[in-house]
């Protein structure tokens, strides 16, 4: 396979593993696969903790997304951890994205949130037909790495 580079013609950083096995595994997938394997994924994002249950969520809502969306960063000895409070059954690939995005970054330092390469959204959802949401879903990758921008 050839070295790959970002859209804007330079290397980005190193992805991290986690994140470069999944890009991988969704690479090789067919449409039906990728859709399956997102439902598989949605069910694995960590439900939201209660002490963010009653706080004003307007600094965390994404309004970019179709799908209400709330990202909520915590940083934890120079690393961060995210959490995310959406609807898994009405949004499940929103759910999915983002349960593989913070499987990659979560409890790492903000470097790796930072080295997620701008076409991870349509590296994922290529062929599946969710054009409409690629819009909101990159506009969660950008708020995660503004989150580590401001953590770093």
């Amino acid at each position: 396979m050839a070295n790959e580079s970002t859209p804007n013609g330079h290397d980005a950083a190193p992805l991290p593993p986690s994140l470069d096995r999944v890009l991988r595994y969704f690479r090789s997938l067919g449409r039906e696969e990728k859709m399956q394997a997102l439902v598989s994924y949605a069910k694995k994002l960590e439900p939201l903790p209660e002490r963010y249950t009653a706080i004003d969520r307007s600094n965390f809502t994404v309004p970019e997304c179709q799908t209400r969306v709330d990202i909520f960063p915590e940083v934890r000895e120079g690393r961060l951890h995210f959490f995310a409070d959406v609807n898994v059954r009405q949004s499940p690939t929103v759910a999915a994205f983002l349960a593989i995005l913070f499987s990659a970054v979560n409890d790492q330092p903000p470097s790796t949130t930072l080295a997620i390469p701008s076409d991870v959204v349509p590296t994922m959802m290529h062929d599946i037909g969710l054009g409409a949401r690629e819009a909101g879903l990159t506009a969660m990758v950008d708020r995660l790495k503004r989150y580590a921008r401001a953590a770093a």
